[in-house]
This record gives structure tokens, sequence and C-alpha cells, in this order.
């Protein structure tokens, strides 16, 4: 890798055309990444019925992704600034190509689930590659900005595509289509990845501690378990006890740890800056929302309305054609508008579309429920890319990856919350005020999709399900714009020295 210039130089040593190639390549990686999060929420019926899968099952072919990356996120990035951002970026990739054919092919559930996690471990070490190559890569803290948030606005329309990109596909192709288009992409972006990116510059000093890493894991994966659990109508108290008990012992050793190591996986002082943290809770908030709100939509509209998944789809588009220039005017202009008002005034205007969305769904107001999408998208859009920028440019660059790292953990834990918890809310509200009629099939009360299958289902059981879904989509939904508003006014507080026309970073050019 080559070294970065002194302090005060506006230019990389790259050249521009290689510089923002390399954006391109990165940003390809990543909108592979982000697609694969959101693209099983329009093909999750057709998987279900496919493989034959419980809701369980189908819940956890979406949550394996999110939950093996979080977990293994934090040490990639450490293991980039160790050995190079380069090797993790190509290496990750190629477990990414082999881990989607794997899952094209899966017969089962469980292959898919492993198959799944697999994806996990290549994205893990690609994706926090990305941002650190671009961090390292454009010194120019102006320049920096707009990459990153050219960077953001992928993340955000990688995840509102997903659902098109599953619902086309579903429409002409077999369900494994969806996994295997990510092939030919994966060799492109390996070619192209090894002529521009900037040769690795590894710093052996860097320490990766594997216990570190796997206490990480298991504090999210005690967590993940205790936020289903907790969610579940027949909830167990020792399932939620002992998923309690792993998820806060985890984290305390975990903590622990950090703090006695000499390189620590996550320097826990850095969320001393206002700034940093911020972005961290806003990433991580948005991706909430998002998430929640595109997977409780396509399953209403697919699963109520009738609406095919590549019309379910093309739906939740809505919030890609607004997050997209929000997502980069934000970029362009943070210098003069600040911080203050991008982050906390984009999770408000967020806050507002999911309400708006609401609103057009209850009282069948489609031109309502499209304005809500597209005003959700302007403001997430915002708030997404500018955090991006509110993380990276407030670590230093030898510790690009780390920060690279906490920002995708964010990002990804928001993904993982919203499935783990809004998606089991779905059946448990429904499974709680969902009213048969006498002599409807047993099946039919747990859940909207086996109400749909059912043998025996007729309109009056159909009408009472649908009630009842209606009533899960009414609280997910409610959830996530009060959790937007909520963060709307934190972020706001903890920003209140970023207004207007303040710097958004505490490390400039060469730092």
């Amino acid at each position: 890798m080559t070294m970065s210039p002194p302090l005060g130089a506006g230019t990389s040593r790259l050249s521009t055309g290689r510089r923002w190639t390399l954006l391109v390549t990165v940003g390809t990686g990543l909108l592979l990444i982000t697609l694969d999060n959101s693209i099983l929420y329009t093909a999750l019926p057709t998987l279900t019925r496919e493989l034959d899968a419980s809701w369980s099952e189908s819940l956890w072919i979406i949550n394996a992704y999110p939950l093996v990356m979080t977990g293994l996120l934090l040490g990639s990035g450490t293991l980039g600034d160790r050995f190079g951002h380069r090797r993790m970026f190509v290496s990750g990739l190629v477990v990414f190509g082999l881990a989607s054919f794997l899952a094209a092919t899966a017969p089962t559930p469980e292959v898919l689930i492993a198959a799944r996690g697999l994806l996990a471990v290549g994205a893990a070490a690609m994706m926090p590659a990305t941002l650190a190559l671009i961090r390292v890569a454009f010194v120019n803290e102006r320049e920096r900005n707009i990459a990153i948030s050219v960077w953001g606005s992928l993340s955000v329309v990688g995840g509102a595509l997903g659902p098109i990109v599953g619902g086309v596909l579903l429409e002409h192709f077999a369900w494994g289509s969806i996994f295997l288009i990510n092939v030919p992409v994966v060799l492109l972006a390996v070619i192209v990845g090894l002529a521009v990116a900037p040769e690795d510059d590894p710093h052996p000093a860097t320490r990766w501690d594997f216990v570190s890493s796997v206490q990480a894991l298991v504090t999210l994966v005690g967590l993940v378990v205790l936020i289903k659990e907790v969610a579940r109508a027949d909830r167990s108290g020792t399932v939620v006890l002992g998923a309690a008990a792993v998820t806060v012992v985890g984290w305390w050793v975990f903590v622990r740890r950090q703090r006695r190591l000499p390189f620590p996986l996550l320097d826990l002082s850095i969320f001393r800056n206002a700034a940093f943290s911020s972005g961290v809770l806003a990433a991580a908030i948005a991706m909430f929302a998002m998430g929640g709100l595109q997977l409780a939509t396509t399953q209403r509209f697919q699963l109520v309305a009738g609406f095919t998944p590549l019309e379910a789809g093309l739906l939740v588009a809505a919030i890609a054609l607004g997050s997209l220039p929000s997502s980069l005017l934000a970029g362009a202009f943070l210098h003069v508008v600040g911080l203050r008002v991008l982050i906390g005034g984009g999770l408000a205007v967020g806050a507002v579309g999911v309400a708006g969305t609401l609103y057009g769904v209850q009282h069948g107001t489609e031109w309502l429920l499209l304005a809500g999408l597209l005003v959700t998208g302007l403001g997430l859009g915002a708030a997404m890319s500018v955090a991006s920028t509110a993380i990276i440019g407030n670590v230093p660059a030898r510790r690009a990856g780390m920060g690279s790292s906490v920002e995708e953990v964010s990002y990804e834990f928001g993904s993982l919350a919203a499935v783990a918890l809004l998606g089991s809310l779905l059946t448990t509200v429904y499974t709680a005020t969902v009213r048969l009629p006498d002599g409807a099939p047993v099946e039919a009360g747990r859940s909207m999709s086996d109400a749909l299958t059912a043998p025996g289902t007729g309109p009056e059981v159909l009408a009472a399900a649908a009630q009842a879904f209606g009533n899960s989509y009414f609280v997910v939904m409610v959830i996530c714009a009060a959790v937007l508003a909520l963060g709307a006014i934190v972020t706001t507080v903890l920003l209140r020295a970023y207004g207007p026309g303040s710097a958004s970073s505490a490390y400039g050019s060469g730092h």
C-alpha cells in the first residue's frame, strides 16, 4: 500500500482515475453484501414453500448472514490493519463467490443456513476493507467525504434494491438464481480489484486476538436468541434467562479483555468522540428501521394483497429512489450543513416517512403510501451516508480497519435486530390476535403463510388471517417510527457542537 502523503497534502499518490475506479470496485463488493442482506425479503415466501421450511427456519435463513458477519467484523477489520486491506478484500470476494454457489444449490433449509453463514465469512472479510481502502486512498477531506457518501449511497441503494432484484429473478428463474447471480460479479470485481487497489502496507505490530472475536460472536448470538425468544408468544423462561446470562457475561468478559490488551480488537476510547458515537448510533437505528420496514411491507403486500415478489420489490424501491439523491447531496454539502442537521434531521424525516407509510396502508391511500416510502428514503439516505463519514473520519488512518469494522457492525446489527425482533413480532402479534372461525384448520393460527397453504382454508379464514397480520404490520411500523424519532433526539443532543460549518472529522489528510 502506498504511504499517505504528509499532513496538508491534498491528493493521494494514486492517480485520479485509479482512485475513482477503486471506489467503483469496492462499491460493487459492498453492493453485493447489502443486496444479500435484503434480497431474501421478497424471496422468503418462495424459499419457505420450495424448501418446506418452518417460519423459524426461514428467519434463521435470513439471520445467519448478519449474525455471523457481525460477530466476525471486528476481527476482520483488525486483520486488514495487520495483513493489508487489499488482501482481505480479494480473499473475501473469493469466499463470497464460493458460498454463493453453495447457497444456490442447497437442497435443505439447514444447508442453506450453513451456506448463508459462509457467505457472511466472505462478507466480513471484505466489508471493512471496502471503507478502509477509501480511507487510505482519498486523503483530501472534501474528496473523501464525497467518496464516502457515494459508498454510503450504494449501501442504502443495495439494501433497497435487494427486494427488486429478488423479485425479478424469481419471475424468470428458480430461487437459486438469487445467489448464483453473485458469481460473475465476484469474478469481475476480483480482476479489477487486483489491478487498481493500492499495494498492501501491512502493520505486523497490530495484533489480531482470536479470543476476542469468539467472545464478540458468542455475545451477539446470545443477544439475538434473547431478542427472538422475548418476542415469541410461547417464550421459555429458561431460554430467556440463559440467553440473557450469556449476553451479559460475554459482553463483560469482552470489555474486560479489551482494556487489558495492548492492541484491542475494539478500542473503547474512540466512543468518547461524540461524532463517532452518533454515527454508530445513527447507522444502527437507520438500518433497523429500514430492515423492519422492508421486511414487514414486502411480506404484507405478498401475503395479504397478493402481490408477486417483483411487485412487492418495486413497491419498496421507492425507498431507494428517495435515498439516492439525499445521500449524495449530504456528502457534497456536509462541510456547509454539518453533522447535527443531516444525522438528527435525517432520522426525524425518516420517522415522518414511516408514519406516512403506515397511514397510507391503513387507509388504502396509495399515493400517501408511496410518498411515505420516498420520504423515509430521503431522510435515511442523508443520515446513513453522513454517519459513515462521522465514523471513519474520526479514527486515525492506521486504525482504519477497526473504524470500518465498527461502522459495519453498526449497520449489520441494525439489520440483525430488525429481523430478530420485528420478524418474530410479525408472528407473535399474529398468533395473539387472530380470531379464526369454527372449523378453521389449526395451521392457520400459526402464521399468515400457513393460513394461505393450509388445506381447507376458506374466505372467512383468510379474512381473519389478513386482519391479524394487519395488526402485526401496525405494531412493527409503530416501533420503527418510534425508534427513529428517539434516535433523532439523542443524536441531535450528542451533536450539539457539530452544527452548520463545523468540521466533521477529527483527522485530516495524512492522519
